[in-house]
């Protein structure tokens, strides 16, 4: 009797062995380094790489995204519910990640809190990025809640708890609490001053009247929303369960995403829902961008998680299969691909984990102000490029869903679009540097540090110099940013990397190549080196 892996008409060959438990700190060479220059703490993220890198955690990732959340909107006797359930693997990769501190971590004084985190959002968004959402959401609704401490003393040691507590009950009675945000209105988008939810005070609190077409996790334990009060635009915390019962949240319906799949995303409505004020009457904007500014970091961080993903997949693919009696990575063409596929990987890394060292800097503040739009914008424009790519070293393999390149493939264009489209980044990169001398003083210091240190990149910002001597007019603003965040990951790997730095101008500000694969000279063996597991 043949053995059960062994089958009657043919033998399985040239194909890679399956991952199984996979160590994702000690095989990538690029998170250790620039998680460490970051400051992040080392030994914490490596136990977690490898609790998240298990094959068990694998599967618990695939059951999130394939079932998916579903919502409970009545009970059997016709009572509203307004819940959303989830499959067991969701609630496994929530309580891994909140247990380890991804929300946590940077608000306990913790050195590298910001990098450490970044790290975690990196790590997360290989095995299943859907389920960064509501960790990521609330990491970075804690600086809001200054601007009010009595809810600061409720909510903050819940956000802040390095555990999960998916009860739903009210806030005051759990271990810890998780927050989403509901701004956008369809009329509006990104303009959320043509919000026109009502805040009406009562009671000592406030009642929302409202429909939001757009609720990020909306199975949160509260929510951080924008309504026009008597005084203008203003920012409120509404609480999910009140002492009394269920607050008047109704859940219409989640959102059929082309990707987040097991993340919910939901059309919420506010029937005189209790909310709880945030910071002056009028100046809902100003308080809820902290919370904004923090969520931009994890999107600037989660492009570099997922193009790491999908290299990996391509070079495991490359190094277990043969062709034309050669093996794939061995094939000069092939390597040209992945060497210049990697160049996306290393800018990517690079600036969101020096974005991340300027967030847990106060005197940095200034840099990560313009830092993170700047990585935002040029990462996520990367990242769809860069794992249809790897996609197609797979072949045909790679369209299938027996690997992750489709479910990565399916997010990649997500983390462009919230937090500010690409128009939306680049106008705000304008808006800093014309209105923020700090800011374009700290960008100017970072772009001159390496000067002298490599005659290319010498080169490349001179003439960026002399380009934009004038500033650039907004209808260039994508060509200023792009432009911009180029030089600025060139600077940032200089130091370290100075021939992965060399190729990065040339492939980057001197080649500007259509297609992957089409630039000579590059680093080849130091990129792929970088790019593979040890052997």
């Amino acid at each position: 009797m043949l053995p059960r892996d062994r089958l009657p008409t043919h033998e399985v060959e040239n194909q890679p062995d399956e991952p199984g438990d996979r160590d994702l700190w000690a095989e990538d060479p690029i998170l250790r380094a620039a998680a460490g220059a970051a400051g992040a703490e080392a030994g914490l993220l490596s136990a977690h790489a490898r609790a998240l890198g298990t094959a068990q955690m694998a599967e618990a990732a695939r059951e999130a995204e394939r079932t998916g959340p579903e919502l409970k909107t009545f009970d059997r006797g016709g009572r509203r519910l307004d819940e959303v359930r989830f499959p067991a693997g969701y609630h496994s990769l929530l309580r891994l990640g909140l247990g380890a501190g991804y929300a946590a971590l940077p608000w306990r004084g913790a050195a590298g809190g910001h990098a450490t985190h970044a790290a975690m959002v990196y790590l997360h968004s290989q095995v299943e990025p859907g389920t960064c959402c509501p960790m990521t959401m609330t990491y970075a609704s804690v600086p809001a809640l200054e601007a009010d401490p009595g809810l600061a003393a409720l909510w903050r040691p819940r956000l802040t708890a390095a555990a999960y507590d998916p009860a739903v009950a009210p806030v005051a009675e759990k271990t810890a609490a998780t927050l989403g945000m509901a701004m956008t209105e369809k009329q509006g988008g990104s303009d959320v001053r043509a919000n026109t939810t009502r805040a009406e005070p009562a009671d000592g609190a406030y009642r929302l009247t409202g429909h939001k077409w757009f609720c990020s996790a909306p199975m949160s334990d509260g929510f951080l929303t924008l309504a026009q009060a008597p005084g203008g635009l203003t920012c409120f915390l509404v609480p999910r369960w009140l002492e009394e019962g269920r607050n008047a949240i109704h859940l219409m319906r989640l959102k059929d995403k082309l990707g987040n799949r097991a993340n919910a995303s939901a059309e919420i409505e506010y029937h005189g829902a209790v909310a709880h004020r945030l910071g002056d009457e009028g100046a809902g904007v100003r308080t809820i961008i902290e919370m904004v500014h923090h969520t931009r970091l994890d999107t600037a961080m989660a492009p570099a998680g997922l193009m790491r993903a999908a290299l990996a997949e391509a070079m495991r693919w490359v190094s277990g299969r043969r062709a034309f009696q050669r093996r794939l990575v061995d094939q000069p063409l092939m390597r040209s691909v992945l060497a210049d596929l990697a160049l996306d990987l290393e800018g990517a890394a690079a600036l969101a984990f020096r974005t991340a060292r300027a967030f847990d800097d106060p005197a940095e503040r200034p840099f990560a102000r313009i830092a993170v739009a700047l990585a935002k914008y040029l990462s996520n424009k990367r990242c769809p490029t860069v794992i249809a790519e790897a996609m197609e070293v797979l072949g045909g393999m790679g369209y299938v869903a027996d690997t992750p390149l489709p479910m990565l493939y399916r997010e990649a264009p997500l983390n462009g679009i919230w937090e500010g489209s690409g128009n939306v980044i680049c106008l705000d990169i304008l808006r800093t540097l014309s209105r923020d001398p700090d800011a374009r003083a700290a960008l100017e210091r970072e772009l001159a540090a390496p000067a002298g240190a490599s005659r290319a990149y010498d080169a490349a910002l001179a003439a960026y110099r002399d380009r934009w001597r004038d500033g650039p007019d907004e209808a260039a603003a994508r060509a200023f940013a792009e432009e911009t965040a180029h030089l600025l990951a060139a600077a940032i790997l200089a130091p370290d990397t100075p021939d992965i730095a060399d190729s990065y101008v040339r492939a980057r500000l001197t080649h500007r190549p259509l297609t992957p694969g089409t630039v000579t000279g590059l680093s080849t063996d130091s990129l792929l080196a970088r790019l593979a597991p040890p052997a």
